[in-house]
C-alpha cells in the first residue's frame, strides 16, 4: 500500500470511528427528521404503524385462505416478515439517498459523512419500534411456543441494521454519483418482495425450496421471525447473515475508502 492509499484508508477509518461515536448527532438528526415529516400531526409516526395494522389485517385472513393455511400461525408469519421488510426495504431505499438529501450540511458543515448513513438506520430502526407495537398485540393473541431462541430476536434486528450502514454506505456514493440507480434499486426491492417468503412459506416451494435458500434475504429475515415464532434458526441462515456482513462490510469500505472525497462534489 503507498502513502496515498494509506492515508485514505486513515481518513476513511477515522470517519467511521468519529461518526459512530457522534451518538448525540445522529439520533438527533433522524428523530428531526420525523418530527419533520410528520409535523402538526396528532399521531404522528404512529400513523405508519396503524395503515401497516389495516393492511395486515386485510392481508392475513385472505392469503391464509388462499394459501390453505391456518390463521393462528399464518397471521404472525405474515405479519413479523411484513413489518421485517418494511424495515429492510426502507434501509435500503433510503440508504440510496443517504447523502444526497444531506447535500447542503455535507457541503457546508464539517462532520464525518457516516453520521448521514447512521441517521437513515438509526430512524428506520425508530419506525420499527413502532411497528414492534403490531408485534407485540399480535403476539399477545396467537402466543408462540416459548424457548430460549426467542432472545436471538434482537440479535437478528441488529445484524439487519449492521447491514443497512454498508448497505447505506455503498448505495449512498454510488446513488450520489448516477442518479439512476435509485429508481433501479426501487424496482428491484419491489420484485424482490414477492420473491423472498414474506407472505409466503419457503417449503410451499417443495423441492424447489433452493431458490428461496439463494436469496439472502430469507435468511435475514429468518434470523428474527423464526425466533419470534418459537423456532430455532437454521445455522445455515446465521452463516449467510455473516457471510453477507462481513463481504458487504469489506466492499463499503473499500469503496468508501476510494471516493469519500469525492461524495461533497457528487452531491
Amino acid at each position: 500500500m503507498n502513502q496515498a492509499s494509506a492515508i485514505k484508508l486513515s481518513k476513511a477509518l477515522h470517519d467511521l470511528a468519529e461518526g459512530a461515536t457522534s451518538v448525540h448527532v445522529w439520533p438527533m438528526l433522524a428523530w428531526q427528521e420525523i418530527r419533520q415529516r410528520y409535523r402538526r400531526s396528532v399521531l404522528g409516526p404512529f400513523w405508519l404503524t396503524i395503515s401497516t395494522a389495516a393492511l395486515l389485517g386485510g392481508m392475513g385472513p385472505l392469503y391464509g385462505k388462499l394459501f390453505g393455511q391456518d390463521l393462528g400461525s399464518y397471521f404472525p408469519y405474515l405479519s413479523i416478515g411484513y413489518v421485517l421488510w418494511l424495515l429492510i426495504s426502507g434501509l435500503v431505499n433510503e440508504g440510496c439517498a443517504a447523502f444526497t438529501v444531506a447535500a447542503g450540511l455535507i457541503q457546508q458543515t464539517p462532520m464525518p459523512l457516516s453520521v448521514h448513513v447512521l441517521r437513515v438506520v438509526f430512524r428506520n430502526l425508530i419506525v420499527f419500534a413502532h411497528n414492534l407495537i403490531i408485534l407485540v398485540i399480535l403476539l399477545f393473541i396467537f402466543p408462540p411456543h416459548m424457548s430460549w431462541d426467542l432472545l436471538l430476536a434482537p440479535l437478528g434486528v441488529l445484524m439487519i441494521a449492521l447491514n443497512g450502514a454498508w448497505l447505506g454506505l455503498l448505495v449512498g456514493l454510488l446513488c450520489a454519483r448516477f442518479r439512476d440507480i435509485p429508481l433501479i434499486i426501487q424496482s428491484v426491492m419491489q420484485v424482490a418482495f414477492f420473491l423472498t417468503p414474506v407472505m409466503w412459506h419457503a417449503n410451499s416451494l417443495g423441492r424447489f425450496k433452493w431458490a428461496a435458500d439463494l436469496n439472502p434475504l430469507t435468511h435475514f429475515l429468518a434470523t428474527v421471525r423464526d425466533p419470534l415464532l418459537g423456532l430455532p434458526v437454521p445455522w445455515h441462515s446465521w452463516a449467510v447473515v455473516l457471510g453477507v456482513t462481513v463481504v458487504g462490510s469489506a466492499m463499503a469500505l473499500a469503496s468508501f475508502v476510494r471516493y469519500r472525497a469525492r461524495i461533497a462534489y457528487w452531491v
